[in-house]
């Protein structure tokens, strides 16, 4: 649970009460409408915001208690990830690289590799001031998978890029589960979870609304198509308010 301050109302409730788990080897969507609570819940898995009440585990490692272990084992990406201007893009992984600890001649190894599955090589020593917003989340994404974490969050990384570094990204998402990663991955663009996610949550003011597989949540709604059962739920949901 989140509440913030709120100077018309007194509170504000970003997350009430929700409740799911994720497996490794799976993309576990987080799918609702902007201001859901799909970020304050994401913030708070990685250790950013505290939550107000309940509690949270990555890894059975305790957000509050044990934020050091979660960070150790996340690799977290958001648009708002910082990309910094005066740095190119091989000196940002690296420095992230030397603060997980790794060692130089490991980092090194670990960074061609990254660089080269990334397509990152042509704009490697490029400043970060000068790059596209597709080059910015590729470095994002570098930066998150350097130290090699078994867990991984996706914060809507694809908004703001064009068709083609939107599908370079998927696509990089979709291989990270094949080697056996724990994904969480938050947007509210229906094919994208539709593409992705193996299994998803709908999210509306701070609550889940359903949770399953596509074919499971197909059957309990008697509604193939995603979209209109997503609109169905979320009309629902504001009717009874």
């Amino acid at each position: 649970m989140k509440h913030f301050p709120d100077a018309r109302h007194g509170v504000r409730v970003a997350v009430a009460g929700i409740s799911f788990s994720a497996s490794f080897g799976e993309i576990f969507g987080l799918l609702g409408p902007n201001g859901a609570g799909k970020t304050t819940t994401l913030r708070i898995l990685s250790t950013v915001l505290k939550p107000t009440a309940g509690s949270a585990r990555i890894i059975g490692y305790d957000v509050l208690a044990q934020p050091e272990e979660v960070r150790r084992r996340i690799g977290f990406v958001s648009i708002s990830t910082a990309v910094y201007d005066r740095m190119t893009a091989w000196e940002m992984v690296e420095h992230f690289g030397l603060l997980y600890g790794i060692p130089k001649h490991e980092l090194h190894r670990r960074m061609v590799e990254l660089f080269d599955r990334l397509r990152m090589n042509d704009f490697r020593d490029l400043l970060g001031g000068k790059m596209s917003s597709g080059m910015r989340q590729k470095v994002s994404i570098a930066r998150a998978l350097v130290h090699d974490p078994p867990v991984l969050i996706f914060d809507e990384p694809t908004t703001g890029l064009d068709v083609l570094a939107a599908r370079a990204v998927l696509e990089l998402i979709a291989g990270l589960r094949s080697q056996g990663k724990c994904i969480l991955f938050s947007t509210h663009i229906m094919r994208e979870a539709e593409k992705l996610c193996d299994r998803l949550v709908i999210i509306h003011r701070g609550r889940i609304l359903a949770e399953g597989t596509r074919s499971e949540l197909a059957r309990e709604h008697a509604q193939d198509d995603l979209e209109e059962l997503f609109f169905d739920l979320i009309t629902r949901d504001e009717s009874n308010r």
